[in-house]
């Protein structure tokens, strides 16, 4: 890394808006072997971590996240922080505070959310790795649409020590690159049980290594309401995986499938309404106006100056769902939809290696196109990328087709634990497929 690849990656960033805040320029010396990126919701100690939010404007953490802290021990040399939806709220990260990351392919089309700029990043500089968070497809949907690979492990494989939750029953760390072989290489260093977070746990250990996958099974309820490209790609990629690599494909029905957007939506507000509580001007989070108001004048003219739409939206959809009255009818539903989806997985999945699904049911949409879409439409985009994360389980988005120059992107789900055989299967894909991408540093 020289001072020419800076220059071209501030000249890179001015176009795209990969990055929150950029690292000024290279190391001082030459022991660094490798450089990532973090998502804006990673503390960092030498960057602010603001979450994409103006809430959290100035804050600079005393300490790196886990999984930050773990890839500098390995090496790595951090280059910024990358643009997200705020907090993780949305789904093509349009709601940043801090500007809105343009897709590679096309500077007018979206790079996903909520992890957009990291996605971006690791489409455009070869040889980087991302760092992002998953919620209910912040991975899987960024990578799809920019046309990487994304790996979002399983729930507790790794640390969250660090992370600004969005939701923290779902929130999961996992990395985004140009191939399965850099994802192999950087996933074991941040993987790993963690005495700092509390939903660390004790887990099998991490063995990568080639694994053979005999069946895979695709359920008829994700191939609902899919464009007709996405259809035709998807299609095109299990002939492949039938006739190419002799894996044997069959058709299921996962019925939990259909239910469990609506369940995630009740449960991931749920948790982001008491996260977000404490950001009020007084402890965490911006300050501003008289202090000598009440409290709750207080608190609110500091939130609502502060917090976005969307923030301020789920907010007050979790804060209903919690109430006294609502909860039996929304919560506690919610919470028996989401064990039924884990034992609908476990069920297909004790029969098939792995779960396949096109990641997203559409190609990334022009920015004028988002202006026009209608918010339970933007909610719905995530219908596949929202089971397995409701569930826990490990899953991996790689690039399966092209339209229109496009990426689209396909989603494999493992059991639990089982990260190990995702990789395999990518690794595999990608000695049958090849990968395209636009510009490019090193």
């Amino acid at each position: 890394m020289d001072a020419a690849f800076f220059e071209r990656l501030k000249t890179l960033n001015k176009r795209y808006v990969l990055f929150s805040e950029l690292v000024d320029k290279g190391p001082d010396d030459h022991s660094y072997g490798f450089h990532f990126s973090a998502k804006d919701n990673l503390c960092t100690s030498n960057f602010q971590t603001r979450a994409g939010s103006r809430i959290l404007e100035g804050y600079r953490p005393p300490f790196d996240a886990t999984p930050v802290r773990r890839m500098r021990e390995a090496g790595g040399f951090l280059l910024g922080k990358t643009n997200m939806d705020e907090f993780g709220f949305g789904t093509f990260s349009t709601n940043s505070a801090y500007g809105v990351p343009r897709n590679p392919f096309d500077t007018e089309r979206s790079c996903g959310g909520s992890s957009g700029g990291a996605a971006a990043a690791a489409c455009l500089l070869d040889g980087h790795v991302a760092l992002g968070v998953s919620t209910g497809g912040s991975i899987s949907c960024p990578a799809s649409f920019c046309g990487v690979v994304g790996l979002t492990p399983t729930y507790g494989r790794v640390s969250r020590y660090g992370l600004v939750d969005y939701g923290n029953s779902l929130d999961k760390v996992g990395l985004l690159s140009r191939s399965s072989n850099a994802l192999s290489k950087y996933f074991p260093i941040i993987a790993g049980p963690d005495p700092m977070d509390p939903t660390s746990c004790p887990q099998p250990q991490l063995n990568l290594g080639p694994v053979e996958i005999r069946s895979i099974a695709v359920p008829q309820e994700a191939m609902e309401n899919i464009h007709p490209d996405v259809r035709t790609a998807f299609d095109r990629a299990i002939d492949t995986l039938r006739d190419s690599l002799s894996v044997s494909v069959e058709e299921v029905s996962i019925p939990s499938m259909k239910y469990a957007l609506p369940a995630y939506y009740v449960l991931a507000t749920s948790e982001a309404s008491t996260n977000l509580a404490r950001y009020c001007g007084m402890r965490f989070g911006a300050k501003g106006g008289d202090i000598a108001l009440h409290f709750n004048d207080y608190f609110s003219r500091v939130r609502s100056a502060n917090f976005g739409k969307e923030a301020k939206r789920r907010i007050l959809l979790g804060t209903y769902s919690r109430m006294v009255g609502f909860r039996n009818r929304y919560y506690l539903k919610a919470l028996a939809v989401r064990q039924t989806v884990i034992e609908d997985y476990g069920r297909v999945l004790k029969k098939h290696g792995m779960v396949a699904t096109p990641t997203m049911p559409f190609v990334s949409p022009r920015f004028t196109d988002i202006e026009r879409m209608k918010l339970i439409d933007m909610y719905r985009a995530d219908f596949l990328t929202i089971p397995p994360n409701l569930a826990g389980l490990p899953h991996i988005s790689v690039p399966c087709g092209y339209a229109d120059s496009m990426p689209i992107g396909m989603q494999l789900v493992a059991r639990h634990w089982d990260e190990a055989v995702l990789l395999s299967a990518a690794g595999s894909w990608e000695s049958s497929f090849k990968y395209r991408f636009p510009e490019a540093i090193r």
